[in-house]
């Protein structure tokens, strides 16, 4: 049995329906009080628990085969965040220390293509070092110093491996991730602002499978990028428009207005308590240089992502069939 933990996010609920069907027993680990929509039509263990509780972990674990870490705190606010490092960092290492402690020694660590040092050019590929002292933002930082504990755990015996997702978008996002929001707003025919930029972005469940496959077939020690393809914010609406059919407005926002707006923003977003969708960080993200190779996930675990055209196409009508079994279809 494998524990997985963070199995109610959109890379963990999508985990978990790759191990079922692959027949692996799975023990999934939800926060206290975590909704379980997004995986009560799974086979799994449920056991609830947080990685900043050290006793809970020691329950989760006690029994596992290994562990598939995917529990982390996302922030795209500038400055620094305490509970982000709390949960990214003190939260991995309180899972290697109750893995040491009940003797369960294999580890998949879902880290994060933002761990990587940013290079204005050229190739990104596993080569390049993580890096604690990213500058730009507490996310990366954070992600950064937990992988690193991961490998240094590796150095002393244990079976891990890494993996590095970039932008992931796709079907069973019940908690409407930020890209997420950007395909549903345009999937409903509303008219859709974008700044120019660009990013690469992968299928939910090619990222699934690249970490099924890292339990199989990973190297100890070793990280491996899980990217998909690059693609420019208008061309991702307008595959959308297509998809669906409907000639929504698509509008874009100058990039002085834009890099005013991003600077604003995050004093309205602590200011209203609504979910960061722009702000400095998510401006640096579209411009920075995103020619992500995943050439060594495919030599080694066999990594073939889909292509992007098809994962966008199925996330719409994923959204169509959820809107309509909450009976609030997409119109």
């Amino acid at each position: 049995m494998w524990l997985v933990t963070g199995a109610a996010g959109h890379i963990g609920n999508v985990l978990l329906r790759t191990l079922a069907q692959k027949r692996v027993s799975v023990r999934a680990l939800l926060m206290p009080g975590e909704s379980r929509a997004s995986i009560e039509d799974v086979p799994a263990e449920i056991v609830d628990g947080d990685v900043l509780d050290p006793r809970s972990l020691l329950d989760a674990v006690r029994g596992a085969t290994g562990v598939y870490h995917l529990a982390g705190r996302i922030s795209i606010m500038p400055g620094a965040d305490a509970a982000v490092h709390r949960v990214n960092v003190e939260g991995t290492n309180n899972l290697l220390q109750a893995m040491e402690h009940c003797g369960v020694d294999r580890l998949v660590y879902t880290s994060s293509i933002h761990a990587i040092r940013r290079v204005e050019t050229g190739i990104i590929d596993e080569r390049l070092p993580f890096d604690p002292q990213n500058p730009y933002g507490e996310y990366d930082r954070s992600k950064a110093e937990a992988t690193l504990g991961v490998l240094r755990a590796a150095q002393h015996g244990m079976h891990a491996s890494i993996v590095c997702p970039t932008g992931v978008i796709g079907p069973y996002d019940f908690r409407n991730s930020m890209m997420g929001a950007v395909i549903r707003t345009a999937a409903l025919s509303k008219p859709s602002l974008y700044v120019d930029g660009a990013y690469d972005f992968v299928d939910v469940r090619d990222v699934a499978q690249g970490i099924a496959a890292a339990a199989e077939r990973g190297r100890d020690g070793e990280s491996y990028i899980l990217s998909g393809q690059r693609i420019t914010v208008r061309t991702l609406l307008e595959t959308v428009r297509s998809i669906t059919g409907r000639h929504f407005p698509i509008l874009r926002i100058p990039g002085r207005l834009a890099s005013l707006i991003a600077r604003l923003a995050p004093l309205y977003y602590r200011l209203s308590g609504a979910v960061p969708r722009f702000t400095p960080y998510s401006m640096e993200v579209l411009r920075s240089n995103c020619r992500i190779s995943h050439a060594k996930a495919t030599r080694e675990l066999a990594y073939h992502p889909r292509p992007l055209a098809d994962s966008i196409a199925d996330t719409v009508r994923w959204f169509a069939s959820f809107q309509r079994s909450a009976g609030r279809g997409l119109a």
